[in-house]
């Protein structure tokens, strides 16, 4: 009886060492890309809205007052951080552009909104459903990385992502949401 064969080719295939194999690379960094632009896009949106008011957004004069509403102190600054943590995340997280950070940045500021509608049950309208998705999306590019088409692929240090850069990221995004969860009232 022959072994068992794994579907997938054996590692010393990889262009890549230490890798996934080079056979399965293209559908893989395919699939990242569109993650990346979707969330990545969808986060750049929001952070306009936030920064410049651009497409029916308040800008930072109306973020500020949604913030106070909230219980943030110093709702403009707080408005401020939201605005360029989404923007520069999102743009960030669509180049695959340092990556980790951009990843921890969007995972930070969902796991807030997460926090911070969380009353209002799953489901929309009042749901969280939309900011668990985009919380799960950057958690996931954070700990996979952006895949070999990606602006990091020209970073030495971010070329070949790591678990462990990721992991740490996805800590530092959390504990930056928790941290700014305590200062609300």
């Amino acid at each position: 009886m022959a072994a068992p064969t794994s579907t997938y080719p054996r590692p010393d295939t990889a262009s890549d060492p230490g890798g996934p194999p080079a056979s399965a690379l293209p559908a893989q960094d395919a699939g990242l890309l569109v993650l990346r632009l979707a969330i990545g896009l969808t986060m750049a949106v929001h952070g306009a809205q936030k920064l410049f008011g651009w497409f029916g957004g308040g800008g930072l004069e109306g973020t500020g007052m949604f913030f106070a509403s909230l219980g943030y102190p110093s709702p403009e600054a707080f408005a401020l951080v939201a605005a360029l943590t989404e923007t520069l995340g999102g743009i960030g997280l669509a180049l695959g552009l340092l990556t980790p950070l951009a990843g921890a940045a969007v995972l930070g500021t969902m796991a807030n909104a997460v926090a911070v509608k969380w009353g209002g049950g799953f489901f929309s309208p009042q749901g969280v459903e939309y900011e668990v998705l985009l919380t799960a999306g950057a958690a996931a590019l954070t700990l996979s990385g952006p895949g070999r088409w990606a602006a990091d692929r020209a970073l030495p240090v971010l070329r070949s992502h790591r678990l462990s850069h990721g992991a740490a990221a996805v800590a530092l995004g959390l504990a930056a949401a928790g941290a700014t969860l305590l200062l609300r009232s």
